[in-house]
C-alpha cells in the first residue's frame, strides 16, 4: 500500500477551517454537511484532513451525538481569527485620507504641471494632508516610467503602447498658433505660416510635437529658428520677434498668457490629455481615490483659467 503522503502546515486552506467550526458550532457532522451544501462524506473527508495535519482526533462520541475536543475548541479561535485575515486579504485594502502620509510622483510637462497639478493637490491635501507631491518631467514618456516605479501617474497626450498600461482621457484641446503681435500680424495664409520661422518644443528623447507629423503627413514642413525642452522656454524667444509658435491652446492660460493667438492654417485633430496608471495600481483603493481627485480637479482647473 503507498504511504499517504505527510501534511503540514501549508496544506491548510479556509474550508477546512470552515468545516471545523460548522462541525464544533452544529455539533454535528449531519447539520454541518447541510449547513455547508455538501455531503456529509465531503465533511468527514475534511475532517481526515485537518486530523492529519494537527495530529488530534478533533472530535469524540458524546452520547448520541459528538463532542470537540480540548484541541479543537482551542482551535477554533484560531480559525475563526483566520478566516476574518483570509476575508481582509481578498478585500481591496481600505485607507483612512486624514492619516495616509505618502510621496506622489506624478510625471507631467509644464502645461499639465501649471493647468491641473494646483487643483490637485490642494484638493488632495484637504482630505489627506500627509500626502506630498513631487512633479518630475514627463518629456516622451516610456513604459518604464511606471513599470519602474519611478512615479505613479503620468500625464500625457500621447500614452505609451503598453498592454500593462491603463489610461483614462482626462480633457481635450487644441492646437493654435500663437504670436507677438507688437512685432508681427497673425499669418493670412498657408504660405505665409510655412514661410514664418518657428519656435517649438521638442521633448526628450527627440520627440517633436504631433503637430508636426500632421504637416508631414499633407508634405508641408515648418522652418524653425528654435526648439526648447519644455512649454516654459518658448515665451522668452516669442516675445519681441516676428516667429510663430504652434502649440496647445490651454498654454494662453498661464505660460503663454498675453500673446495673440490665430488658427493653425490646416486641419487638426482635437488633442487629448491622458492620465496613465500601471496596471498592479487598477484595484488599489489609495491609487483610485487619487486618480479621481485628478479627474474631478480638471474642471475647476479649467473653469479658473483666464483665457485672452
Amino acid at each position: 500500500m503507498k504511504p499517504m503522503k505527510p501534511f503540514d502546515a501549508l496544506d491548510l486552506d479556509g474550508r477546512l477551517l470552515q468545516t471545523l467550526l460548522a462541525v464544533i458550532e452544529e455539533q454535528s457532522v449531519t447539520r454541518a454537511a447541510d449547513r455547508l451544501g455538501v455531503t456529509q462524506s465531503a465533511v468527514s473527508h475534511q475532517l481526515d484532513r485537518l486530523r492529519a495535519i494537527v495530529g488530534d482526533e478533533l472530535f469524540v462520541k458524546s452520547g448520541r451525538g459528538i463532542a470537540p475536543t480540548v484541541h479543537a475548541q482551542t482551535l477554533a479561535g484560531r480559525a475563526r481569527g483566520l478566516l476574518d485575515d483570509l476575508r481582509r486579504f481578498a478585500q481591496s485594502v481600505h485607507f483612512d485620507p486624514a492619516t495616509t502620509s505618502l510621496t506622489l510622483t506624478i510625471a507631467a510637462n509644464d502645461l499639465q504641471r501649471d493647468l491641473l497639478l494646483p487643483e490637485f493637490i490642494r484638493r488632495v491635501r484637504a482630505q489627506a494632508p500627509r500626502v506630498r507631491l513631487s512633479v518630475v518631467p514627463s518629456g516622451a514618456p516610456r513604459a518604464e516610467l511606471l513599470r519602474e516605479g519611478r512615479c505613479q501617474i503620468v500625464v500625457t497626450p500621447r500614452p505609451p503602447d503598453a498592454d500593462d498600461l491603463m489610461h483614462v482621457r482626462l480633457l481635450e484641446d487644441r492646437y493654435v498658433v500663437f504670436y507677438d503681435s507688437s512685432a508681427r500680424t497673425a499669418p493670412a495664409s498657408l504660405e505665409d505660416y510655412l514661410e514664418a520661422e518657428h519656435v517649438t518644443v521638442v521633448h526628450e528623447p527627440r520627440r517633436s510635437l504631433e503637430i508636426d507629423d500632421i504637416l508631414s503627413g499633407q508634405g508641408l514642413e515648418r522652418r524653425f529658428a528654435v526648439q526648447v525642452p519644455g512649454f516654459s522656454g518658448v515665451a522668452p524667444f516669442l516675445r519681441g520677434s516676428a516667429y510663430l509658435a504652434t502649440l496647445p491652446s490651454l498654454l494662453s492660460t498661464h505660460l503663454l498668457r498675453g500673446f495673440s493667438v490665430a488658427a493653425v492654417p490646416v486641419p487638426c485633430p482635437a488633442m487629448p490629455m491622458y492620465m496613465v496608471w500601471h496596471r498592479r495600481h487598477q484595484n488599489d483603493s489609495l491609487h483610485g481615490w487619487l486618480r479621481d481627485t485628478l479627474k474631478t480637479s480638471v474642471a475647476p482647473a479649467l473653469a479658473a483659467a483666464v483665457r485672452p
